[in-house]
C-alpha cells in the first residue's frame, strides 16, 4: 500500500499522507483519482477523476461511493478521520 501526500487535481489543496493506511482521496473535496485496482496498489491505468456520489455504511465503516468521470467505473473508499464531515453529510442526503 502506498500512503503519500499529493496536491488535489480537483480543488488544488495540498493533502498530507494519512499515516494509518493509503491516502486515497482528498479530505477537503472528497474527490479521488482512479489509480487503484485494489486499495493502495496504484495499478489502474485509467487516471480519471472519481467524483463522490453517495455514501454507504458497512462493517468497514462509512464508505464514500464514487463514479469515475472517464471510464464510469463505480468505486468505494473508506471515509478518513480528517474528511470534511459536512460534505459526508451532504452525500448522505443524495
Amino acid at each position: 500500500m502506498i500512503d503519500e501526500g499529493f496536491v488535489c487535481t480537483v480543488c488544488g489543496r495540498t493533502v498530507e499522507k494519512l499515516g494509518t493506511t493509503a491516502r486515497d482521496h482528498c479530505p477537503f473535496c472528497l474527490c479521488s483519482l482512479h489509480l487503484d485496482e485494489n486499495p493502495g496498489d496504484r495499478a489502474a491505468d485509467c487516471g480519471g477523476i472519481l467524483r463522490p456520489v453517495g455514501i454507504k455504511t458497512s462493517k468497514k465503516g462509512i464508505q464514500i461511493e464514487y463514479i469515475c468521470e472517464k471510464c464510469k467505473t463505480p468505486k468505494r473508499n473508506i471515509m478518513a478521520a480528517d474528511d470534511d464531515y459536512d460534505l459526508i453529510c451532504n452525500l448522505s442526503s443524495q
